[in-house]
């Protein structure tokens, strides 16, 4: 007899305890912490990075009403009454590429420990947070390894070890923890359409010899992309992904791609954009930028990015789903008002298809000549 699920079985995005991807640093006092975040970040202004640490006030007052302050260059101050809850900080630090934590205090997936004679007596109290080091960091190049250290972890010697001030070395070490989280990205081929004014599924036009999508599909994967349809309707094929978000258009098929893989960056693509060759989709590729919610195709000559010629990066979804909570369910609106890569390409090449008149103008166009632009970012 099949065991009973109370809950259905999604899956989830692969978080650490309170991030996507984190590392505590403890072993010393939180001033050499902050210290050291402070100088490594300064490395890595390409990337968005958080710091979680607990407040050092000794007395609190206790507040009834939770205070946003906005100031015009962009900088928030927040003061709530809020605890701690990892499903929270998972939300709030979802767009976030690395989160540095503050060990003395909360307790990380990954771990950074500091060798200070000094702190020998807090790492003791801590050895059991101590399952996942990356690597030690040493305040004096003379200070020795703690024996209870070398007696749980026999190996810890073998590994990597820095001094503090070793600025350089030790954020070449967390880049390659932030490289290794960076997602890999499928493909997503847009067919779930009504086709109203077209009269016939713009899926199945044909352009190049074959069906548009199995044109758009043969596109992607020639690029390495595992691809799949996104389907109205429920299906058994391994490379269709059906509807979960009803009623949703396009913005629901990119959530249901994203409720089946939330750990993969999603390369959507419509198959009424016949213009949209190779050179398209390596040029989005080659600039796609992890760090932001997307990289997304704007016309040079268009006011707006084209939604459905866009990678989605895994913290999109979280985004997109807060859309939804407000009855938005346009995904331009959620690109429009997001950190997003801009990719500007000549117009011609991201022409909509949508009526029978422009489908035989475009599928002469596309026997007689190629299509010449030049693309610029």
């Amino acid at each position: 007899m099949a065991k009973h699920k109370k809950h259905t079985n999604l899956e989830k995005r692969n978080n650490d305890n309170f991030a996507p991807n984190e590392i505590a640093i403890l072993g010393a006092n939180c001033g050499v912490i902050s210290d050291l975040v402070h100088k490594v970040s300064k490395k890595f202004s390409n990337y968005k990075l958080a710091y979680f640490d607990a407040s050092h006030a000794k007395d609190v007052e206790q507040i009834s009403l939770s205070e946003y302050f906005f100031h015009h260059e962009g900088n928030l101050q927040i003061t709530t009454s809020e605890n701690v809850n990892k499903f929270q900080q998972r939300l709030d630090f979802a767009k976030f590429d690395f989160v540095f934590i503050n060990g003395n205090h909360y307790q990380g997936t990954k771990q950074i420990l500091i060798l200070d004679e000094a702190k020998e007596a807090s790492v003791l109290k801590r050895l059991d947070q101590l399952d996942n080091i990356q690597f030690v960091v040493k305040l004096k190049s003379e200070t020795e390894y703690f024996d209870f250290l070398e007696e749980k972890y026999p190996q810890i010697k073998n590994l990597n070890c820095y001094t503090i001030d070793a600025v350089d070395a030790i954020s070449n070490h967390i880049n390659s923890l932030i490289q290794e989280k960076i997602a890999s990205v499928k493909g997503l081929v847009l067919i779930g359409g009504k086709s109203t004014r077209m009269g016939t599924d713009k899926s199945e036009l044909n352009y190049f010899g074959k069906s548009q999508k199995k044109y758009v599909k043969i596109l992607l994967e020639n690029q390495n992309l595992e691809t799949f349809y996104s389907v109205k309707n429920q299906s058994d094929k391994s490379f269709e992904i059906a509807d979960e978000f009803y009623n949703l258009g396009p913005f629901g098929g990119i959530c249901s791609a994203f409720q089946k893989d939330p750990n993969s960056a999603w390369f959507v693509l419509a198959t009424d954009v016949p213009f949209v060759n190779e050179e398209v989709i390596q040029l989005l590729l080659k600039h796609r930028n992890p760090s932001k919610v997307a990289t997304a195709i704007k016309g040079k000559n268009k006011d707006f990015p084209e939604p459905l010629i866009t990678i989605y990066e895994p913290k999109a979804y979280a985004i997109l789903l807060q859309y939804l909570a407000q009855g938005y369910s346009c995904p331009r609106k959620m690109l429009i008002n997001s950190d997003v890569e801009i990719v500007e390409i000549d117009d011609s090449f991201i022409r909509n298809i949508n009526t029978p008149e422009e489908f035989e103008v475009a599928k002469s166009e596309i026997s007689s000549t190629s299509l010449r632009g030049r693309m610029t970012k």
